[in-house]
């Protein structure tokens, strides 16, 4: 997840569709259930090419939640190795993912408009069809419209530390969501964490490592994959000598 957030393929190209689009995604619904969010919603003014392609693109490649499984199948239409992005942030990371992996769908999970419309804005520009996005709360996309041992991957970069211990009960990675991300991963499926703040990598390997259905494939920390592309927000922190952190664990 990269600063918005925190303060080829099987088919053709995208084609736009009519400009009778929506201007813009749904916003996420509100929280009325009492759970502490490890989000806070902020505004952030949309660039003109933000703005086309969330009219132009987001009807065809962002999906509204729903409260059942979608048929990923018709979504894509493909059936193919499935990975999931819980919050990524600009996109950059995900785009670069996608491009690299054509063989495999990417779902991308989001509460931040304009990370969706930069999102989107990539797809068209580097012809990506193998993406689609939900706008929405992903501990409740997680629940409700991923299918337990479907997944590949599951990527969680850079989720916001939280460093102030008043809120740390907002962290993203609580042994609670740990434990719906192992169920929803396949046999060999992996789940990767990834973090610039080393008292959070610290929290994510006890919780990782106490989840029964995970393996790590490293002793500690793993050294960072090279199909994992630096953001910009991790490239910026490693120029001011930031450390950075991965965690690389299997399904069992």
């Amino acid at each position: 997840m990269e600063p918005a957030a925190r303060e080829a393929s099987a088919e053709s190209a995208p084609s736009a569709p009519s400009a009778q689009a929506a201007p813009s995604t749904p916003a996420p619904a509100p929280a009325h259930d009492g759970r502490v969010r490890s989000y806070v919603l902020r505004g952030g003014r949309l660039g003109p090419g933000q703005q086309r392609a969330l009219v132009d693109l987001g009807p065809r490649f962002v999906l509204p939640w729903q409260a059942t499984w979608p048929d990923w199948d018709a979504v894509f239409g493909r059936a193919a190795p499935r990975i999931l992005e819980v919050g990524f942030g600009m996109g950059d990371a995900t785009a670069a993912v996608a491009a690299a992996l054509p063989d495999h769908d990417i779902i991308g999970v989001e509460v931040h408009e304009a990370g969706v419309g930069a999102l989107l804005k990539l797809i068209g520009e580097r012809g990506l069809a193998n993406v689609r996005i939900v706008r929405h709360d992903a501990v409740e996309v997680l629940r409700t419209m991923v299918a337990p041992a479907s997944l590949a991957g599951i990527h969680v970069w850079f989720p916001d530390p939280w460093p102030k211990k008043r809120h740390h009960k907002r962290r993203l990675l609580q042994p609670a969501f740990v434990a719906e991300l192992a169920r929803r991963l396949a046999s060999g499926g992996y789940l990767h964490c990834a973090t610039d703040w080393q008292p959070y990598a610290e929290q994510m390997l006890d919780v990782l490592a106490g989840e029964p259905l995970l393996v790590n494939r490293a002793a500690g920390c793993s050294a960072r994959p090279p199909w994992r592309p630096l953001t910009r927000f991790e490239q910026r922190g490693l120029k001011l000598g930031h450390g950075v952190w991965d965690l690389v664990f299997e399904r069992r």
